[in-house]
């Protein structure tokens, strides 16, 4: 049975420079999509990504990355549009580094995909009425 999950993964800074996730591909035969990374050598390391594959693999990479020493959490929060507040402004599409904001042509409304959104929360900043919130 196959798992799809979107996780949250804490490097201590001693792991930031090792091959944590193509150990993940290689020795569990994990896909992974990267959403959201921050990691600087001797420092702690972020990665926000979704890691798909077979049920017993994913355990077995998740036991993995708990005996290296990774923290992991699941991805709790997400990005939501208050439909009644939003006023189409577009301020959000620009600063999106998913493109999760669309224009549609014809009745020139944004579109929010929140498949591809990755909580980095520019648009809940540059939101002028506030449409944008975070969801626990």
């Amino acid at each position: 049975m196959a798992v799809s999950r979107r996780i949250v993964l804490h490097f201590p800074h001693r792991l930031v420079d090792k091959p944590i996730v193509c150990r993940l591909v290689r020795d569990f035969s994990l896909e992974f999509n990267i959403l959201k990374a921050s990691v600087t050598p001797g420092e702690e390391g972020l990665m926000v990504m979704e890691l798909t594959g077979d049920r017993r693999n994913y355990d077995k990479g998740v036991k993995y990355l708990t005996e290296a020493g990774v923290k992991i959490q699941s991805l709790s929060q997400d990005v939501v549009r208050n439909e009644s507040r939003c006023t189409h402004c577009g301020a959000c599409i620009t600063l999106c580094p998913t493109d999760a904001f669309s224009l549609e042509p014809r009745t020139r409304k944004v579109i929010f995909d929140n498949t591809k959104c990755v909580v980095c929360e520019l648009c809940i900043k540059a939101c002028p009425p506030r449409a944008m919130e975070l969801y626990f």
